[in-house]
C-alpha cells in the first residue's frame, strides 16, 4: 500500500512497485491508510509523512499501539536526523527522504520484504515448542521464534516491530557476543548510506522497554561501551556476580 497525497508521486511509485511484481494499492490520506491496513493488512505500507487526516507519523503510532506489525517504509522531507529518527521510535522500519530514487525505493522495498520473509516449506512449518523442529532461540527466559515471528520473555508475549524483532534474533543466535553498531545496522537495512548508528540505539530503547524489568538499568540487553551491544541471561550473570563476590 502507498499512502500520498501527492498524485504524480504516487503514481510513480505505484509504476515502478508494479514492474516489479507488486500488486499496488494507492490512498491519499493518513485515515484512509488506517482504515485500510485494518481492513486487510498489506505486506508493506510505503507512507508519506505530510498527509491530510493524519500525518505518517500518527499513522505508525496508531498502527504500533494496535499492535501491527506491517512492515513501515516511511517517505519525508525531513531530512535532519532528529526527525528520521523519530519516525524509527515509533515503530517504523525504514525511510526514504525526498527527492528520492524510484529504484532505490524499490530495492529498499525488496530488502525490507526479504528480511521479513518467512522460510517456505517443510523447515517453515508450525513446529510444537520443545521438539526437535522447534527452531526457536532461547536466552534465559526471553524466547526468540524465527519462523513464528514470535518474541516472549518468562511466557509472555512481546510485540515487535520487524526492525526490532531482526536485530533481535541475530543477538540471541550469538549470546553474549558484542554486536558493534554497524553491525546490527547491517541487520537492518545492509548498507545504507542514509543512517546512523543512532538508529540502532533508538532501536535498542524500545527493546528494553519492552523486555527489561527496569529499562533504565538494563540486565539483559546491555550496553558495551565504546563497542556496542550484547544479549545475555541475567541470571547466568547475577550467579557468576555472586560468585565472584564470594571469594
Amino acid at each position: 500500500m502507498v499512502a500520498e497525497d501527492d498524485t504524480k508521486q504516487a503514481e510513480l511509485v505505484r509504476r515502478y512497485l508494479e514492474h516489479e511484481g507488486h500488486t499496488v494499492t494507492v490512498v491519499e490520506d493518513g485515515r484512509t491508510a488506517l482504515e485500510q491496513v485494518r481492513h486487510r493488512e498489506p505486506d508493506l505500507l510505503v507512507l508519506d509523512v505530510m498527509m491530510p487526516r493524519a500525518d505518517g507519523l500518527d499513522v505508525v503510532r496508531i498502527l504500533r499501539a494496535e499492535g501491527r506489525e506491517v512492515l513501515v517504509m516511511m517517505l519525508t522531507a525531513r531530512s535532519t536526523e532528529d526527525d528520521l529518527l523519530l519516525g524509527l521510535d515509533l515503530g517504523a522500519d525504514d525511510y526514504v527522504t525526498k527527492p528520492f530514487s524510484p529504484r532505490e525505493l524499490v530495492a529498499r522495498v525488496r530488502t525490507l520484504l526479504r528480511r521479513n520473509r518467512s522460510p517456505e516449506g517443510p523447515a517453515a512449518a508450525d513446529p510444537t515448542p520443545g521438539t526437535a523442529g522447534d527452531k526457536a532461540l532461547s536466552v534465559g527466559s526471553l524466547r526468540v521464534d524465527p519462523d513464528r515471528h514470535e518474541v516472549s520473555v518468562g511466557g509472555s508475549p512481546v510485540v515487535c516491530t520487524p526492525g526490532e524483532f531482526r536485530i533481535l534474533a541475530a543477538m540471541a543466535a550469538e549470546p553474549d557476543r558484542v554486536f558493534t553498531r554497524q553491525r546490527l545496522l547491517e541487520e537492518l537495512h545492509g548498507f545504507d548510506k542514509y543512517i546512523s548508528g543512532r538508529t540502532v540505539d533508538v532501536h535498542v530503547m524500545n527493546l528494553r522497554k519492552k523486555i527489561e524489568r527496569a529499562p533504565r538499568r538494563p540486565d539483559r540487553l546491555l550496553t558495551v561501551f565504546g563497542v556496542g551491544y550484547k544479549l545475555t541471561d541475567p541470571a547466568r550473570t547475577n550467579a557468576k556476580s555472586v560468585r565472584r563476590a564470594s571469594s
